[in-house]
């Protein structure tokens, strides 16, 4: 929102004037639905004589008192700035105002429970939003204690980063009605002051959660408190147990590997409403979405990646609160360190032992999907602002800076890595780093200089691509073997890799295993391999075998054929995972036709015993048949993957992960009549899968693929919304809303968000999804221009979150034709002077129109 931005100039400036000691903030949660009083103390030190401003949105300020001198609000307040001036050495600001709750995840999010009417309130602060709460120098290098005293309903939980205090009742005057008294009784929670933190991983979650509390002991005796929180409606769903279980399994972990005990008091993880991401690290007091929470069944690929959040915020507690980045630019050694810890530690720790096929899956898949796009930047990005930093939540950030540690793992040796980063930890304890202080810890444990590597791979963008050349003779024994690097003429970097070489080849039993493997450095534009010459040729020869580098990968003639002959009688997930990314790469890129991936899946996805490759290849698949065959076979090919489908749903292991995803999947990708036919059968029961139960939430998918095959409609929907009168429901609802395959439908979803603003995060996300659910794209082509229209405006007038979810969600990208790619480039062209954040968005969708479009010319 204009205003609101913040330059990474000005936040050095401001940190070389002032030294943040301490925050009091106070807050009072009873005075309405709208806003909430807040009164922020702030102890500094500064400059004598400087100024400087603090940060604060809000839409009242009562009072502004600085070391006794009243200033004046509409004086020094404004675009979500207190001008401060004349300091001392040692200063007390006093901000008293009145903060506005949100509904769009930012800030204090209030959401009322449609089931029972109780409130809920929590704090999402991370980049810029704890001054939506609070008076504050938002930026992460000014670190300070904060005490947090809270005036809510007595009958309230609440929780923040210090352990929760006994309330005390707020005395108010009694009136004739008793149980009006008790419904308003408050009471107020004096925490005690936190350790030294930045402002961002403050936290207060306040409402009648459901908690449930266990305790463990740490490496260094503390007995360390745990708590478990959700709603009251959906508390009975919550297995506190399992999550209190890899809690401690990732405590014994990570402090055993970093050498350095959970630097908290205590660790609180709660599931709250209409979040806007997986979880946030607050510093003892995890917040997550309430997708963790199951009330249906979900496949074990979520179940997994529960895990993988659950300790990747653990993570956070070392790598990112106790030792915190200076500027955002080095947000990717919170994000990168928490993907890989928390996959390391889910495979070595918790009985998720293929995680790293799952981060293969999913993690790669993602980043070298987010590495090819226009907008794609080095790990160690160039983060100007504010707004530069909210699109650089990506998959560099996280994925490939994940991907890029494992591969420095492998340069420097685990135990080496770990070493460095136990004295890392012990070095900047409370403090703030950049990455050099992370290199020399690392440098010093391993003897490697790696500045070399950290210019290579961290300080440039791109994605290289390996493929093996090898020369065999008459009797099939190799003669000549080199593994070949390339990289995209728009970021030429060739890179240094570690990686294995494995040869597979089918057995007397029919499987196909892995029976040699040699680990190399690989660097340069030719690395020759004298190790397998001699040998004779395997089957599948497998560049980066067990997933150690970052790079594309190709399969020389004879292994494409063995592989895709073979697939699933590879025996090992993570070289299977890394066959089905290879070929998903080629069809992206336009080499192996879509029609021939779609085959690939059909043919092989029934024997894949992975959960998270089955979720992510069903996707590309879906993809690649409406997106990524030539427009004259879509149809054809829509009615083929429906067919292959549910074929292979009817004929999997009654109850299995894989039945339960093929008929999610059938459900998303129906197009017939045929397909509609066997929809309303399942709803209706006259069909059954043994094995399957049609819980609230598949009854939903289902529902949905008959509205976007128009044999349901709004009285159905309402109906089922009746039935499943939740959050849930509220979001499922606005989805198969906006599947309704009419161009009326789709202009009152467009609408629902464009010229309205009163949706949740959540409804504007689901929304979304269901607009672009088609199986006839065109009832969306009337929307490009008007789409195209409101970009400004939605920037402009919406919080960053909102814009960006509305932005992305009604992109018509199904249509991806001609007429859709010349209009994101016409709007380019046409707004040279766009906030850089919106047109890389408007930017990644075009590239991703020009990539259909290419794949579909490739499949033609």
């Amino acid at each position: 929102m204009p205003g609101e931005n913040l330059t990474r100039d000005e936040a050095v400036e401001r940190a070389g004037i002032v030294q943040t000691r301490s925050y009091e903030v106070v807050l009072d949660l009873t005075t309405g639905p709208t806003t909430f009083r807040s009164t922020t103390t702030l102890r500094f030190d500064a400059t004598p004589g400087g100024a400087t401003f603090v940060d604060l949105v809000a839409p009242t300020v009562r009072s502004i008192v600085l070391n006794g001198r009243e200033l004046d609000p509409a004086e020094v307040f404004a675009d979500s700035r207190i001008a401060i001036d004349e300091l001392a050495a040692e200063n007390v600001l006093v901000v008293d105002a009145d903060c506005a709750y949100t509904n769009t995840g930012e800030g204090l999010h209030r959401f009322v429970d449609p089931v029972d009417d109780e409130v809920y309130l929590y704090s999402q602060f991370e980049v810029p939003d704890s001054r939506r709460v609070y008076a504050v120098f938002e930026q992460p290098d000014l670190k300070a204690t904060f005490q947090l005293t809270v005036t809510a309903p007595a009958a309230w939980a609440v929780v923040s980063n210090s352990p929760t205090p006994e309330p005390v009742a707020v005395e108010r005057e009694a009136t004739d009605d008793a149980a009006a008294d008790a419904q308003v009784a408050a009471a107020t929670w004096t925490f005690a002051p936190t350790s030294v933190i930045s402002s961002y991983i403050t936290a207060l979650v306040a409402g009648p959660y459901v908690g449930t509390h266990s305790e463990l002991t740490s490496a260094d005796g503390r007995v360390i408190p745990l708590g478990v929180y959700a709603r009251a409606s959906l508390a009975e769903h919550l297995d506190a147990d399992y999550i209190f279980e890899k809690t401690r399994q990732g405590f014994v972990y990570y402090e055993d590997k970093f050498g350095v005990p959970y630097p908290f008091e205590k660790y609180d993880q709660l599931f709250v409403p209409e979040f806007n991401a997986g979880a946030m690290e607050n510093a003892g007091c995890v917040t997550h979405t309430e997708a963790y929470v199951f009330r249906s069944k979900v496949t074990d690929a979520v179940k997994e990646r529960r895990v993988v959040t659950i300790l990747h915020e653990l993570a956070h507690m070392w790598f990112g609160d106790l030792v915190t980045m200076k500027w955002w630019n080095d947000l990717w050694l919170n994000e990168s360190f928490a993907e890989w810890a928390s996959t390391i530690c889910t495979a070595e720790a918790t009985e998720w032992t293929e995680a790293w096929t799952t981060f293969n899956a999913m993690e790669k898949t993602w980043a070298y999907r987010q590495d090819q796009l226009p907008s794609t930047h080095p790990i160690v990005a160039t983060i100007n602002d504010l707004e530069d930093v909210q699109v650089n939540f990506d998959g560099i950030t996280y994925a490939k800076g994940g991907s890029v540690l494992k591969q420095l793992v492998a340069w420097v040796g685990i135990d080496a890595f770990f070493a460095g980063v136990g004295a890392y930890f012990r070095k900047h304890a409370h403090g703030n780093t950049v990455l050099k202080d992370l290199l020399v810890e690392l440098e010093a444990t391993s003897g490697r200089d790696l500045s070399g590597w950290s210019a290579l791979w961290l300080e440039t963008a791109g994605v290289n691509t390996l493929r093996p050349e090898l020369e065999i003779d008459g009797d099939g024994v190799i003669t000549s073997f080199a593994v070949t690097q390339t990289a995209p003429s728009d970021y030429p970097t060739i890179r240094p890799h570690r990686l294995a070489i494995g040869f597979y080849s089918l057995d007397e039993q029919g499987a196909m295993t892995r029976h040699h493997r040699v680990e190399l450095d690989v660097d340069g534009e030719r690395t020759d391999v004298p190790e397998l010459v001699g040998l004779q040729r395997p089957d599948l020869v497998l560049v980066n075998d067990e997933d150690l580098a970052y790079a594309k990968i190709r399969l020389d003639d004879a292994s494409r054929a063995a592989a895709l002959a073979h697939l699933s009688r590879i025996s090992d997930p993570l070289a299977r995972s890394l066959v089905w990314a290879s070929v998903w790469d080629a069809t992206r890129d336009g080499e192996t036709p879509a029609t021939d991936y779609v085959q690939l899946v059909l043919g092989n996805i029934a024997a894949e015993t992975e959960s998270t490759t089955i979720r992510t290849t069903l996707g590309q698949l879906g993809l690649a048949a409406t997106a990524y065959v030539a427009s004259e076979r879509r149809t054809a090919t829509l009615e083929r993957v429906g067919d292959g489908l549910w074929e292979l749903a009817a004929a999997a292991e009654p109850g299995s992960d894989l039945q339960f995803q093929l008929v999610k999947s059938f459900a998303h990708e129906a197009s017939t009549p045929a397909h509609a036919a066997t929809l309303q059968a399942l709803l209706a029961g006259d069909t059954r899968l043994e094995g399957l139960e049609i819980d609230t939430d598949l009854r939903w998918e289902l529902l949905e693929g008959l509205v976007l095959l128009g044999e349901a409609g709004g009285d159905e929907i309402d109906a089922a919304l009746a039935d499943d009168h939740t959050a849930t429901g509220q979001q499922a609802a606005a989805r198969a809303r906006a599947a309704i395959p009419t161009v009326e439908a789709k202009a009152a979803a467009f609408a629902s968000l464009v010229e309205r603003s009163d949706a949740p995060n959540l409804v504007a996300r689901y929304t979304g999804l269901g607009f672009t659910h088609v199986t006839d794209p065109t009832v969306l082509a009337d929307l490009v221009a008007p789409y195209f229209g409101s970009l400004e405006t939605l920037w402009a007038e919406r919080s960053y979150h909102m814009a960006d979810t509305i932005i992305h969600g009604l992109y018509p990208a199904p249509l991806a034709n001609e007429e859709l790619r010349a209009a994101g480039q016409g709007w380019l062209d046409e707004h040279p002077d766009a906030p850089p954040a919106l047109r890389r968005i408007v930017a990644e969708n075009l590239a991703a129109t020009e990539r259909a479009l290419a794949a579909q010319a490739a499949d033609a």
